[in-house]
């Protein structure tokens, strides 16, 4: 077992994933903004949105766990904005977190995985339906989704279970959203055998 790396690893899914991964017994990788520290994981600093950072952290964590098993993208801006309140400045500074930072990830990890014949590819979703007040958030999870479905047409055939864990709710210890509960879908996934989901939702039910 090569291991997990997380990308987004906040105080709410990201940090509940890891602790989950950590649990199976995997080594794990975090690589966020600031050092997150994670018991029983290695924390590495890097912004999804400097893609020669965010290479070069996920190049170091492949230098100690080999190609992983399983790579998590949870980096996210969470924001409330109406159609016309960001301007498109804000609105690419948004993608660029939502989506790019994403694709970046999975595009320079994933060859590996395929050429091995095995991997997991997972990545946090949100907004089901689309919500006005949320416009920013909207349009890149639905980003999120298609991404999904262009990885999963590219690696999925060589063995890489691509996936999203898409949460239908504010995340909030002791809530319906719990990041604890939210964390036992990405390991869910991974375990998954052929079939595979697409997707898990979320509803807090």
């Amino acid at each position: 077992m090569s291991g997990a790396v997380i990308i987004g690893a906040g105080p709410g899914i990201g940090q509940a994933v890891a602790r989950r991964f950590v649990r199976e017994g995997l080594p794990v990788v975090t690589i966020a903004r600031s050092e997150r520290a994670v018991p029983g994981a290695r924390a590495l600093v890097a912004d999804a949105t400097d893609e020669d950072a965010l290479r070069g952290a996920l190049d170091v964590a492949a230098g100690e766990l080999g190609t992983p098993d399983v790579l998590v993208y949870n980096a996210a801006i969470i924001q409330p904005d109406g159609p016309g309140d960001l301007s498109a400045r804000g609105h690419l500074d948004a993608w660029a977190v939502n989506v790019v930072g994403a694709l970046t990830a999975a595009a320079h990890v994933a060859p590996a995985m395929a050429e091995r014949g095995s991997g997991t590819i997972l990545i946090t979703g949100g907004m089901p339906e689309p919500d006005p007040r949320y416009v920013s958030l909207s349009l890149g999870k639905a980003g999120v989704r298609t991404l999904v479905s262009l990885l999963d047409a590219q690696y999925g055939p060589s063995g890489v279970h691509v996936a999203s864990v898409t949460v239908d709710g504010p995340v909030a210890p002791g809530t319906p959203f719990d990041p604890d509960d939210i964390a036992e879908h990405y390991w869910t996934l991974h375990a998954q055998e052929r079939p595979w989901s697409a997707e898990i939702v979320h509803t807090g039910r």
